[in-house]
């Protein structure tokens, strides 16, 4: 059991749920156990680019089910091409569907410092686990206003607050310096990271090092630098919806040290997310597998987009897709015949 805001979870039915000892020994925890895999959902839209609420129910209880530990309403959840009254409904129907099942994460960047305090504010009304907050990208913040800025998001709300540096697509990279000073000053129960600035991999060490290895870091490449993230010492990852069996299995692997699984799975999900330019190839790729899958009944993205998937990118994804699909079922084969005694990390 985990007790939570909103009291006691059974996460018998669910694998990926666990509760990390190594962090008990922190200050009171608003959010213990966020952690493993959490995607991040894609917003449906009807033709009329309106939200399809009864699709997006679909999808968010098809995540749970498929062992995701939670959810996230971020960045290619189209967050930044709805309007505020629409970041709210979407906050409170995801945190409604998703019940006590799993962790909900509510994005709540904005350009403004009043409006991320009202979106904070919303999502732990609705009872969010956490919110996560990318910075303004309209101004060249320096470091002591978004110091304010993540301070302000912090005194506005009881729940961790994720701070996501999203300049591999969009906005400039953060201070890792800054980043540390928000830790430092509120604490490892208080303060998540979810760093894409480039490169990943050393920046995210940089920013464990100078968090004194109490950072508790979420990867977000889209599965692209799980291997090399893990390695250097994550709690979890936020990838896209699509790919959800093969990243809770590449996880699981990764959890094991199976290295034969590991590589068997990431070597295919790397060459699919290596197809999505930016943060429109990510919505074109995504939305495309999951109505592939059967969760999405079109592809709607709200424009004007940089990206559209081509004939020739659509078939390349396709046989990527499927060798994700085959290198899942090899690898919980594999699982099944020769179970390993490690424990999850």
């Amino acid at each position: 059991m985990i007790t939570h805001r909103w009291g006691s979870i059974k996460l018998l039915d669910n694998p990926l749920f666990f509760r990390d000892e190594k962090l008990t020994n922190q200050a009171p925890d608003a959010a213990p156990g966020l952690s493993r895999v959490l995607p991040v959902f894609q917003t449906p839209f009807h033709e009329d680019e309106s939200i399809d609420w009864e699709t997006l129910d679909r999808e968010l209880q098809w995540l749970i089910d498929r062992g995701a530990s939670g959810v996230v309403m971020a960045m290619v959840s189209e967050v930044l091409r709805l309007s505020i009254d629409e970041r709210k409904s979407l906050a409170e129907r995801v945190c409604r569907t998703v019940g006590r099942r799993g962790f909900v994460v509510i994005s709540v960047g904005a350009e403004s410092t009043h409006s991320a305090v009202d979106l904070a504010r919303h999502a732990e009304s609705c009872s969010a686990t956490a919110v996560m907050a990318i910075p303004p990208i309209s101004v060249n913040a320096g470091t002591d206003e978004l110091l304010g800025y993540y301070r302000r998001i912090l005194a506005a709300t009881r729940l961790p607050v994720i701070v996501q540096d999203a300049s591999g697509y969009v906005g400039r990279p953060m201070p890792i310096s800054m980043q540390a000073a928000l830790l430092n000053e509120y604490g490892p129960a208080r303060v998540f990271f979810k760093p894409e600035a480039t490169p990943i991999g050393p920046r995210l060490s940089a920013l464990r090092e100078a968090a004194g290895g109490r950072a508790r870091i979420f990867e977000g490449s889209g599965g692209i630098s799980l291997v090399d993230s893990f390695r250097r010492g994550i709690v979890g990852t936020m990838p896209g919806a699509d790919l959800i069996d093969g990243i809770v299995a590449l996880y699981t692997a990764l959890s094991k040290n199976d290295e034969r699984s590991i590589y068997r799975l990431s070597q295919p999900i790397s060459s699919l997310v290596a197809l999505q330019a930016g943060l429109d190839g990510f919505l074109a790729v995504e939305k495309y597998l999951l109505k592939k899958q059967g969760i999405f009944q079109n592809t709607v993205v709200r424009g004007p987009v940089s990206f559209r998937l081509d004939e020739e990118t659509r078939r390349e994804v396709d046989r990527l897709f499927e060798q994700v699909q085959h290198a899942v079922q090899a690898s919980s084969a594999t699982s099944t015949a020769q179970p390993t005694t490690s424990s999850l990390r």
